[in-house]
């Protein structure tokens, strides 16, 4: 592929962007006409939608277009599993500058593709717009399978915290990428390329979570969100939580504390929980805190104290307090 998006037009670049796609059982009538078809057998949808802009939320010189779609295809995907939903669809809203080369929006279709695929989604359908920076906004779609949603408000007194998948990896991959390396490649990789456990989501509303999220804004903030709709005080505990020796080593070449990058990192897209005590949890869920009784004390504290620490996403704070 040659040339430029404004060169190939608008129904050109579709063409080429739609003949990437694969689909699943779900998808009844896939792109190429005015809507897509998807099978919604619960009769109930779960939907999520969210926003890439170039140069708030990626930038081209540290990933390549193909990055970019899986990850804005991962934190799409991963509230709807955080629903305890199983994901099934994706939409994109694509803006791009004529003079963009028609490779970088084929290779970011097979990200989203391809991320797609791990979930067991397919991408349905979309639009391009020709507009001055690179947006890439995704709607995702998911299927409870007659399950009730596991919501942020169901936490009660005496139910265990505990998480799956990564946590400060993105953190640590973004310090050291504004540093100008490239390595320990598997914290950059974590930043360009979130790696979220879909499964874990609808395996734990069948183990009995009570609230769960995915930890896009930070652990500190997505708990906070739990605490303040269910009314409670989440108390973490910082000697549960594993710190990988490389981020430590990152972290102290770097003069950061690495349980910074654990507590408010956010973009790495875990799944965390709550749980009755009693709940039979497998090995890949780690107990990290509990649910307290609300009290005078902030809704999310560390060890019983307040974390007073800077950090956790805010989509309008300064770009390099929240990239």
């Amino acid at each position: 592929m040659k040339g430029t998006v404004g060169e190939l037009g608008e129904f050109g670049l579709i063409r080429e962007l739609t003949s990437r796609l694969t689909t699943t059982p779900a998808v009844r009538l896939g792109p190429g006409d005015d809507a897509a078809v998807v099978a919604a057998p619960d009769r109930r949808v779960v939907a999520s939608t969210d926003i890439l802009l170039e140069g708030r939320h990626f930038r081209r010189d540290w990933s390549t277009a193909y990055d970019v779609g899986r990850k804005a295809a991962a934190q799409n995907l991963a509230d709807i599993a955080a629903m305890g939903a199983v994901p099934t669809a994706l939409l994109l809203g694509l803006v791009v500058p004529a003079d963009l080369p028609v490779t970088w929006a084929a290779e970011l279709m097979d990200g989203l593709r391809d991320e797609c695929q791990v979930a067991g989604a397919a991408v349905v359908g979309g639009d391009v717009v020709g507009g001055d920076t690179i947006t890439v906004a995704i709607t995702a779609l998911g299927d409870l399978r007659n399950h009730e949603p596991v919501t942020r408000s169901g936490a009660r007194p005496g139910d265990v915290v505990a998480v799956t998948g990564w946590l400060g990896w993105s953190a640590a991959g973004y310090a050291v990428l504004s540093r100008g390396f490239r390595s320990p490649r598997a914290f950059v990789e974590a930043h360009r390329r979130p790696e979220p456990p879909y499964h874990a989501g609808p395996a734990a509303a069948g183990l009995g979570a009570t609230a769960m999220t995915d930890v896009s804004d930070g652990l500190v903030a997505d708990l906070g969100h739990i605490a303040e709709a269910s009314k409670v005080r989440i108390d973490l505990r910082s000697g549960l939580i594993d710190i990988p020796s490389q981020m430590s080593d990152i972290g102290q070449a770097v003069g950061v504390d690495p349980l910074q990058w654990v507590l408010t990192g956010g973009e790495d897209h875990a799944i965390v929980a709550t749980f009755p005590p009693d709940a039979k949890l497998p090995a890949r869920w780690k107990v990290i805190g509990e649910v307290l009784n609300p009290s005078a004390l902030p809704q999310v504290t560390v060890d019983g104290a307040p974390w007073t620490s800077k950090g956790g996403w805010d989509h309008f704070g300064a770009i390099e307090d929240t990239y």
